[in-house]
């Protein structure tokens, strides 16, 4: 036995003990940057900390001794694509919203023309790179449970 995992291959209790403090530290030090009164670069990574704190909580109810770590995996996997559509999902309401609610952009003027000049919201590399991710961890996911069975 290797040490981290039990005879089955799953968590030791020191394991699931040190992914817990681990998962709950994440977030005590991303409230801590956001709350600090010094840098406003320290509350910018604090509030993408926080975002990734709140998406690794999920894993929390696995780190129980005895869980094999590839359960951990695909949770982890399925977190990520649930974000990844829901990225995907907002940018798209974002997009509806302007669509029905503002007023269209006066190409009369230099902010109008600049913005009737942007590239679309499906053309940006951002946009793409999340869906491929997206795509790539469903896929991952489909074949890691395939080969439970």
């Amino acid at each position: 036995m290797r040490n981290g995992e039990q005879g089955n291959g799953g968590l030791t209790p020191t394991a699931a003990r040190t992914l817990e403090y681990s998962i709950i530290g994440l977030g005590v030090f991303a409230l801590l940057m956001i709350f600090q009164p010094f840098n406003i670069a320290l509350f910018t990574v604090g509030c993408a900390l926080i975002v990734l704190a709140g998406l690794v909580n999920n894993i929390l109810p696995l780190a129980q001794p005895g869980v094999p770590k590839r359960s951990l995996v695909t949770v982890a996997m399925v977190v990520a694509m649930i974000f990844c559509i829901v990225l995907l999902a907002s940018i798209v309401v974002a997009h509806l919203y302007g669509a029905f609610f503002l007023k269209p952009p006066d190409p009369n003027t230099v902010l109008g023309r600049v913005q009737l000049n942007a590239t679309p919201w499906y053309m940006h590399g951002f946009t793409w790179t999340v869906a491929v991710i997206a795509a790539a961890l469903a896929g991952l996911i489909t074949l890691q449970s395939r080969r439970k069975e």
